[in-house]
């Protein structure tokens, strides 16, 4: 199947992305909203930063699709909701997707939607809601030629972590997970760094032709966040999904700047956070 929204995500020079994850909202953890309250001044900004795709929920999708012209961000729309992240966590934990996702998401002309394939210690029933979703809106979006982007997350162990679960880097766990994406037929994997950032090739290998775009996690300072970035794609990924490195940026359009250099135009770490403080206010 010819997936041609694709290629609004992808530029058509260096087959690469950024897309920049908003919908942090949707976890419903207080502290993913920093920096993100005003969701219409939130997408002002990064339309104007202009990266390849913005990432979004059913119901913030307005902001961006709404604007006019044809040379806005792309819209990657998030299909599922988990409550995995609250640090105590909640009782009952849970994982559901919504109804008709893609059909939403053919409506708000969405390049592709995002679901999460996560793997808790423990806690086996997610990761067995994750595949029911997974399996439904795979079905749902063959019919419609929909790309479905799957994103393994494989979590600490709850304990270890402190109360809410927080990522795990170990490669073996990393390529496993990203295998069962593969297999459960993504079109896209986000998946995580790993610990040893050299030991991202395995990731690529065991995703073979499917793209791999790689989660930019908490915040880091700008030098370790572009020297991550020029690593994973030397190692072969074919994007990058970042949120927080970007919308709690005290200059978003800045750090936008110096990513698409390093995506698209190979620019190095120097060169591309001499963009970042260029653009400062």
């Amino acid at each position: 199947m010819s997936l041609y929204r694709l290629n609004r995500l992808f530029n058509p020079k260096s087959g690469r992305a950024l897309d920049v994850a908003v919908d942090h909202g949707f976890f419903g953890e207080p502290s993913f909203i920093t920096g993100i309250e005003d969701m219409s001044a939130v997408v002002d900004t990064l339309v104007d930063a202009n990266p390849d795709a913005i990432q979004l929920t059913l119901g913030q999708a307005r902001h961006l699709q709404a604007k006019p012209g044809k040379a806005k961000p792309a819209l990657v729309m998030r299909t599922d909701v988990a409550n995995v992240y609250g640090n105590p966590l909640d009782s009952h934990i849970f994982s559901h997707h919504v109804p008709f996702a893609i059909e939403e998401a053919v409506r708000l002309d969405a390049v592709a939607v995002c679901v999460n394939l996560m793997h808790l210690p423990g806690r086996p029933e997610i990761r067995e809601a994750n595949i029911i979703s997974i399996m439904a809106l795979r079905e749902q979006a063959t019919r419609y030629g929909m790309p479905l982007m799957i994103e393994p997350l494989v979590m600490q162990d709850n304990a270890k972590a402190g109360g809410g679960y927080m990522v795990d880097g170990d490669t073996a766990k990393i390529v496993t997970l990203v295998r069962q994406a593969k297999e459960l037929g993504a079109d896209l994997i986000k998946a995580d760094p790993t610990d040893d950032i050299t030991d991202y090739h395995k990731v690529i290998t065991v995703a073979g032709d499917v793209p791999v775009l790689v989660r930019g996690g908490g915040r880091v300072d700008d030098r370790t966040l572009l020297e991550r970035t020029v690593a994973v794609l030397e190692q072969g990924a074919q994007g990058i999904v970042y949120g927080r490195n970007v919308i709690q940026h005290e200059n978003p359009a800045g750090i936008t700047a110096a990513l698409m250099a390093v995506l698209h135009d190979g620019a190095s770490v120097d060169d591309a956070l001499a963009l970042v403080g260029g653009g400062a206010a």
